[in-house]
């Protein structure tokens, strides 16, 4: 154990006019050092996490979290991007910061502001997380490419629309209790199964129920060595971290595998020394419901086509064997891109310091497991979490 979260941050999720990136990022670096009962000044590296790709005018970033603070003038800042997996890119340059002995305390932030952006150019925006030459000029963006994963998905297994709207239909509810949520609202199975002016058809099978939301938000966490976090209120340890990188063109590759996915899963418990059944309960990227599914084979909760059974035999369900997003998810809790992975962080352990909010706190919840994805399951980050006070 070469780290752990000693305290942390989160903005609500959503939609705010008079919120700018640098606000965001100030508050939660603020809110986050506070947490964890440290100063500016005892921070020895801070990592953001911002995609960007258009979605600020305001790019070179890194230097904005020092408005945070005067005392954290001239420390090392760097910006990270690895798509969606922006955030968990910018948690484990931490913990490699911290890993190489060249950190005590590293302040890692993540966020974005999506909202401001044109509805024509988010698309263009989130392509940009996809191999141009080949799927560039997909129509839907980012949606489009999913639903062409849907259907292949669809094709070879059969229809899955029951499944797509029970994942739907369960991290909608489960976002009702989570104050961090973007949206907040139990839409029920039959609204997220049923074609209508409300939840039409967006790309391919894929519904507005079946996509994650366009966002902004921020969240933040403070990291400690093991020598340090002893003298922490909190510790929230890394059982283990993995990160599979994977091609980025579809073609190069079976897009119903998520195979960088099962290869961070594999990596990840095996170095932890748990097996997935181990797990109290896992957040993982729900861009898209179909993602979800076919996640649910990718880390082997499932066998390969067979991830409908995870929801419609309950395993999945907070009262489940392996609740999943217990937070609400991406689906739910909104997807601004940078800030997501360190949400996941977040959101994790606050449950697993028995400190999430009350309806979303999980019993006994002893080891909580994160997958974050950027792109279609092209940069695939694995956190294992356990407390230790």
């Amino acid at each position: 154990m070469t780290a752990s979260i000693v305290g942390w941050a989160h903005t609500p999720f959503g939609k705010f006019d008079t919120e700018t990136v640098e606000s965001l990022v100030t508050r939660v670096a603020n809110e986050a050092m506070a947490d964890a009962g440290i100063s500016a000044g005892d921070v020895d590296e801070i990592v953001l996490g911002h995609f960007n790709a258009g979605f600020s005018p305001q790019d070179f970033t890194a230097s904005l979290v020092l408005q945070a603070d005067p005392k954290l003038r001239f420390k090392p800042a760097t910006r990270v991007e690895n798509a969606c997996a922006t955030g968990s890119a910018a948690v484990h340059q931490g913990l490699r910061a911290i890993a190489a002995g060249a950190a005590r305390i590293v302040l890692v932030v993540g966020v974005e502001q999506m909202t401001r952006t044109p509805s024509a150019e988010i698309g263009k925006n989130l392509l940009k997380a996809s191999y141009l030459p080949e799927d560039g000029d997909t129509v839907g963006g980012f949606a489009g490419v999913f639903g062409k994963i849907a259907s292949s998905y669809f094709q070879k297994y059969g229809d899955q629309s029951d499944a797509l709207a029970l994942i739907a239909a369960k991290n909608h509810k489960n976002g009702v209790a989570n104050p961090f949520a973007q949206m907040r609202k139990d839409f029920g199975f039959d609204f997220c199964r049923a074609e209508s002016e409300k939840n039409p058809y967006v790309a391919g099978p894929l519904k507005r129920t079946d996509c994650s939301l366009v966002s902004d938000g921020a969240a933040a966490l403070v990291l400690a060595d093991a020598e340090t976090a002893k003298s922490m209120a909190k510790s929230i340890g890394f059982r283990a971290t993995a990160h599979a990188q994977d091609f980025l063109p579809m073609s190069k590759r079976d897009i119903l595998q998520f195979e960088g996915c099962t290869v961070a899963w594999q990596r990840a418990l095996e170095k932890a020394g748990v097996t997935l059944s181990d797990l109290s309960f896992v957040e993982t990227h729900d861009c898209f419901t179909v993602a979800e599914l076919i996640e649910y084979e990718a880390m082997g909760l499932t066998p390969r086509g067979q991830g409908a059974r995870a929801i419609k035999e309950g395993w999945t369900l907070k009262d489940g064997k392996l609740p999943v997003n217990p937070s609400g998810g991406l689906k739910a809790k909104g997807h601004p891109i940078g800030a997501t992975g360190v949400s996941m962080h977040v959101m994790t352990a606050m449950q697993l310091a028995g400190q999430a909010p009350e309806g979303m706190q999980l019993k006994n919840a002893k080891l909580g497991g994160i997958f974050n994805m950027g792109g279609a399951a092209v940069a695939n980050y694995v956190s294992v979490l356990e407390p230790l006070k």
